[in-house]
Order: structure tokens, then C-alpha cells, then sequence
């Protein structure tokens, strides 16, 4: 006889061993899930992050994608402003009928353009009265003027505008000095926006 093990004889294996192997393969195979599954929670969460800058960045693109172009609009309208500034008040009372309907037809236009900058999402700031906020105003002068408190917007030169959030062109103002001091403001609040249009 030989010591030649037959296929169809039954085999002795060490039962303990092959339990340990059993414990130690199923151990790893856990940790490779568990390793998995914290790489897909990841993986989703970079993806979410992803959608969402996406989307804020698309939105942010509509948004502020006239903004150049708005900016240049901006020298038209200030230029239709001082087109109906050279005329005087009393000089339109006798002037021709000729004259006050071309007035009247710079006026409508710059309604309208004023009209199309809202639609856009640009308006018109008008900082008079308010504390000077250099975000949004550009000091030009001061103004002794007792009656306001110091840092008060007084006079406005030309005015801002804002796009959504940002400044397209900070309102150029006159800030009285000499007053009481100004209250310290709770909370920065956003400019006062000219709806007149």
C-alpha cells in the first residue's frame, strides 16, 4: 500500500487553522469594504460640492455677464444727464416748442435706459443722507455743514451703481464734517437703491 492520497478519500484538515483563515480573509474583505465605502462617501460628497459651485458660478455668470457692457452704458447715461443739466430750469419756460420736445426726447431715453439697466439687475444708488461707506461711495470733498453728522453723504457729483451684490461704479460724493459724530451703525446695511425709474 501506498501513502498516495486517493482523490475520493476523505481528507483530514486542521479545523481550527482553517477557521482562523476563514477569520482573517472575512476580516479583510471588512476592511476593504469599509475602505470602499468611505471612498464612494467621499467621492459623492466631491460631487455634490462640484454641482453646487457649478451652479453658484453659473448663476454668478448670468448675473454679471453685462457688467462690462453695463459699465460702458454708463457714460451714455451720464452723458444724457448732462445733456438735460446745460439747459436751466427758467430757459425752458420760454424756450421753442422745437427745443422742449427734444428736452422731453433725452428724458424718455434716459428713462428708458435706466429702465433696461433694473432689468438687468443694475441700480441706481442714492447715498444722500446716509453714513459714507467707502464700499460703495468715493469721497471727493468735504462740506462743513454742522447740521449732519460727520461722515454723512451730503451731495452726490455722479451717481453709483451696483450689479447683483457688486459695484459697477461707486457714487462720487460730498461728505459733511463738522456735525455731531455719527452713531455707531449696528449692522452694515446695504445702499439706499433709487427706484424712481
Amino acid at each position: 500500500m501506498t501513502d498516495d492520497i486517493r482523490p475520493d478519500a476523505p481528507q483530514t484538515v486542521d479545523a481550527p487553522a482553517a477557521e482562523a483563515a476563514a477569520d482573517d480573509r472575512v476580516a479583510a474583505l471588512e476592511a476593504e469594504v469599509a475602505g470602499l465605502k468611505d471612498q464612494l462617501l467621499r467621492t459623492l460628497a466631491e460631487m455634490e460640492n462640484l454641482r453646487r459651485r457649478t451652479e453658484r458660478e453659473v448663476a454668478d455668470t448670468r448675473s454679471y455677464a453685462v457688467a462690462g457692457f453695463a459699465r460702458d452704458m454708463l457714460q451714455v447715461g451720464d452723458n444724457l444727464s448732462r445733456a438735460l443739466q446745460v439747459l436751466p430750469a427758467d430757459a425752458r419756460d420760454g424756450a421753442s416748442p422745437a427745443v422742449i420736445a427734444l428736452l422731453e426726447g433725452v428724458e424718455m431715453t434716459e428713462r428708458e435706459l435706466l429702465k433696461a439697466f433694473e432689468k438687468h439687475g443694475v441700480r441706481k444708488i442714492d447715498p444722500v443722507g446716509e453714513k459714507f461707506d467707502p464700499n460703495f461711495h468715493q469721497a471727493m470733498f468735504e462740506v462743513p455743514n454742522p447740521e449732519v453728522p460727520n461722515g454723512t453723504v451730503v451731495q452726490v457729483v455722479q451717481s453709483g451703481f451696483v450689479i447683483g451684490e457688486r459695484v459697477l461704479r461707486p457714487a462720487m460724493v460730498g461728505v459733511g464734517r463738522g456735525g455731531p459724530k455719527a452713531a455707531p451703525a449696528a449692522e452694515a446695511t446695504e445702499p439706499k437703491v433709487d427706484r424712481t425709474v
